[in-house]
């Protein structure tokens, strides 16, 4: 362990895979970081700390939490110590995430169309039927070059061996992606010399890469394509990273009170008159999209949406109906996708998961319930969610009793430790939990991951859960080069 103070009072937790310490000994990828933190007194470091959390608040970088009886938004927050990822690493993730894509894309044309997997009993139909986010309004759509998943967010966590795993899928309206654009962007105000020093790789693409990919859904008549990105409006948790990222892109931010839709062509209203839409960005939920085909009450979408897009009149990110390819209960079957669909062994494992429908399985998970986490298979946020390390009985009994009325809606998986990563806290490292969402963009010409991704934190001392909206944070995540 090096002479510092500041690293020398620092312990690593048994039977946990330390991110920067192994056995006392500095981890390879972290040995620049740490040459260059002995030289900071612990005053500086404090300094670099208070800054961060001045330019995060002075760039209102923010999110919102709903069940908070203090208001509605929460400055983010941030740790200063970046997570760093070997490239060899980096090379196995990326491989990884883009195998994972590449059949979860196919799995989705495959059941809104001739469904090969079901009838090959490969995935259960009535898994996919029984799934609410399965929309039989796309069943024979033609979406544009057959790419449902446009924005893809793919949680990872690492285990005590330091094996990387899928935790989930996220294929809807993944968010997170402006953190990680942010976070890069305070490193740089607070560690000016180290990241070219370091010999990281930049993030700093997302937003051009994202836009040429919006672009390139347009029909290829149109030379000089409108795209718009639809946000449900200021009271969304996510509301910060939809007008971040239509500023980088240099596009509109929208709401459904400002589309029209006009003999199936959706058009912008504008000071100048009426803008044909060729490309939405969406950040509505699909039941949101158009009240005339799904949810009659919805006030954030825009009515007629549906059939524009189904005619081909306009392109839509993600795909309507992607909810079906990341229920946690399809989840399971995605290692049989990637060996059915590509004839290759997942590259990632997936954690392994107790589908709570199968009665052999809800007797073993009821009888080690204080070793499982049990999720609700269609809920996101780190909300539903019972770790059984952590409840009481109470609450196990109230879990069993909901899992007993609809089995469907639940699976457990063991708990797993979560790799931890030193955090500055209170003036001193300290070991947090972190797992990591690397952030894959699809278009007609392949898939590109950006180097990193959202590394998320539990802040709170012994806790698993990194979510924002249950107390977590998050830190910069540097990919070295070669």
């Amino acid at each position: 362990m090096p002479n510092n103070p500041l690293l020398s009072s620092y312990a690593e937790q048994p039977q946990v895979w330390d991110e920067m310490f192994q056995a006392g000994a500095v981890r390879p990828e972290y040995q620049a970081f740490v040459a260059a933190l002995e030289n900071l007194a612990g005053a500086e470091m404090t300094r670099k700390d208070e800054l961060a959390k001045k330019l995060f608040m002075s760039q209102g970088i923010t999110f919102t939490v709903y069940s908070s009886g203090e208001g509605i938004e929460k400055i983010f927050p941030f740790d200063v110590i970046p997570r760093i990822i070997s490239n060899s690493e980096w090379l196995r993730i990326e491989a990884g995430i883009k195998q994972r894509l590449k059949a979860l894309n196919i799995f989705l044309k495959d059941i809104y169309h001739q469904q090969f997997i079901l009838k090959d009993g490969v995935v259960p139909a009535a898994l996919v039927y029984s799934c609410p986010q399965f929309l039989r309004e796309m069943m024979n759509v033609q979406v544009p070059h057959d790419v449902y998943t446009h924005i893809a967010g793919v949680d990872l966590i690492r285990d005590h061996d330091g094996e990387f795993y899928v935790l989930e899928d996220n294929l809807r309206t993944p968010s997170g992606v402006s953190y990680m654009l942010e976070n890069r962007s305070i490193t740089y105000r607070i560690f000016p010399d180290l990241l070219p020093k370091s010999n990281v790789l930049p993030v700093k693409g997302y937003p051009d890469l994202l836009y040429r990919n919006l672009q390139a859904l347009a029909d290829h008549q149109t030379s000089d394509p409108t795209v718009v990105l639809l946000s449900p409006g200021i009271y969304n948790s996510a509301y910060f990273e939809h007008s971040t990222l239509a500023r980088l892109m240099g596009i509109q931010l929208v709401e459904g009170r400002d589309l029209i839709v006009h003999n199936h062509f959706v058009y912008m209203k504008t000071t100048k008159g009426l803008e044909k839409v060729d490309v939405i960005y969406r950040r509505v939920d699909d039941e949101f999209l158009d009240p005339l085909a799904f949810r009659p009450d919805s006030a954030l979408g825009v009515p007629g949406l549906y059939w524009a897009y189904r005619k081909g009149n306009v392109a839509i990110a993600n795909a309507m109906g992607n909810g079906v390819a990341d229920d946690k209960a399809v989840y399971c079957y995605v290692p049989d996708m990637i060996r059915y669909y590509l004839g290759e062994e997942p590259i990632l494992k997936n954690v392994p998961t107790y589908q709570l429908e199968n009665a052999e399985h809800r007797e073993l998970v009821f009888k080690d319930m204080d070793k499982m986490v049990i999720k609700r298979t269609n809920e996101s946020g780190g909300y539903g969610m019972l770790i059984g390390s952590a409840a009481t009985e109470a609450e196990m009994a109230d879990f069993r009793q909901a899992i007993l009325g609809d089995p469907r809606s639940f699976i457990a998986q063991p708990i797993i430790s979560l790799s931890s990563t030193p955090c500055y806290i209170d003036g001193k490292l300290q070991p947090r939990r972190i797992d990591l969402r690397p952030f894959a963009l699809c278009g007609p010409s392949g898939i590109d991951i950006v180097p990193g991704g959202l590394t998320r934190v539990a802040l709170r001392e012994g806790s698993l859960i990194v979510n924002s909206s249950q107390g977590g944070g998050s830190k910069d995540t540097w990919v070295l080069g070669n």
